[in-house]
């Protein structure tokens, strides 16, 4: 057998049919919801059915911000999608970007159309928004002055900041002349010198909502001086002049909460930054005031009164030790001197007499030690404790000394 081929070849064969065939990666099918189920993962999960065939459809989650409205059973819609095949399964199935009820199908085309010729014309380029100031003092509204959402932007902003000014130009924003209505109110409050302009009102369908999907307002918009936050109907509600706003708020209370700062948020950052400053001031305050000591020091170090001062005591100091050098040199040498006079005083001649001992002497002055130092007849002169005797040697006699 040949070319034979898995289940998985096949499936994925003719996915990529599928995938090549440009008419069917994007086409419009209607037909009447059943077996619509939400699932847990935020994927919805539904059929398109008439009168002779059905027809699975999925949107994932990601495509989900576009529907506008809940799916119900037995609802007629128009869906803009994809054909493909599901490989698991072999099963092909519509996957669905944008949904639309029927009756609104052809407003949802002018729609994709203007919006496809706003955006190549770079009206929506990231590169022309502006940056909605943080702080602002006087808040414009263009909205309609006895609407739910003229009360939610007051209520909000009020509790918010009660300081800000709030400016309303009532505008018409349904019906015929509503968007020449909003035009003339843009176009009023940016030459007023506003520092936010809210565009806006409350939820609606398509048709209430359509006067925000005009060119002129888009361009408007554009082409205002002044930072535009769009707040149109309700956070699934997407119009034209979304994207031609400088930012967009989900809805009219969210875009007070965008325009407007918290002032109690405000005081306590104030005051965090004020404690933050004393904090780093008196840091700075205790380093410099420890320099200035330093440097005084120096300087007091440095000056003539103080360098004599330390002179003085430098000489006072060597003069202290020189007298305790001379005091120790003199005790040392007192100490000396009394060994000296204690060994000197042991040896004195004058001692040796005291104790009975005399001293003899030739004529020649000197000490007689021994017999041979002197002749018999001749003179000697011998020192006794109170006197001197001179006497005559008459015999010599010589003594063995053990």
């Amino acid at each position: 057998m040949k070319n034979v081929y898995t289940v998985a070849q096949v499936n994925s064969y003719i996915k990529n049919m599928f995938a090549q065939d440009f008419f069917m990666n994007r086409l419009y099918v209607k037909g009447e919801v059943s077996n619509c189920k939400y699932h847990t993962s935020g994927h919805l999960y539904f059929s398109l059915k008439d009168e002779s065939g059905t027809l699975s459809c999925v949107m994932f989650a990601g495509n989900r911000k576009g529907l506008s409205f809940p799916m119900k059973e037995g609802q007629q819609v128009i869906v803009l999608g994809s054909v493909n095949v599901y490989e698991r399964t072999g099963n092909y199935q519509l996957y669905a970007r944008e949904i639309v009820l029927d009756g609104a199908g052809r407003l949802y085309e002018e729609y994709l159309r203007l919006k496809a010729e706003l955006e190549e014309m770079g009206m929506f380029a990231k590169e022309y928004k502006q940056a909605i100031p943080y702080y602002v003092r006087r808040l414009g509204i263009v909205t309609a002055p006895t609407g739910a959402a003229v009360q939610d932007i007051r209520t909000i902003s009020l509790r918010r900041n009660p300081f800000v000014q709030l400016i309303l130009y009532p505008a018409q924003v349904q019906g015929e002349g509503a968007a020449d209505s909003i035009v003339r109110g843009i176009r009023a409050l940016d030459a007023l010198g506003v520092d936010v302009l809210i565009v806006g009102r409350g939820g609606g369908s398509m048709e209430d909502l359509w006067a925000f999907n005009e060119e002129k307002v888009a361009r408007a918009i554009f082409e205002c001086r002044t930072p535009v936050i769009s707040a149109v109907g309700h956070e699934t509600d997407t119009t034209i002049a979304d994207f031609a706003a400088d930012l967009r708020a989900p809805t009219p209370s969210a875009a007070a909460e965008l325009a407007v700062a918290d002032f109690r948020e405000l005081a306590k950052r104030l005051d965090t930054y004020r404690k933050n400053l004393e904090s780093s001031f008196a840091w700075r305050l205790e380093q410099y005031r420890g320099r200035l000591e330093q440097l005084r020091g120096c300087l007091h170090r440095a000056s003539p009164r103080q360098q004599l001062f330390e002179k003085r005591m430098r000489l006072a100091e060597l003069q202290n030790g020189m007298e305790q050098a001379m005091r120790e040199c003199f005790l040392d040498r007192r100490s000396k001197l009394d060994l000296y006079i204690e060994r000197f005083h042991g040896l004195s001649p004058l001692l040796k007499l005291q104790q009975g001992y005399s001293y003899t002497e030739g004529q020649d002055g000197r000490a007689v030690t021994s017999i041979r130092q002197a002749e018999e007849g001749e003179s000697l002169r011998i020192h006794v404790t109170d006197g001197i005797y001179t006497a005559v040697v008459k015999e010599r006699l010589a003594v063995e000394r053990e």
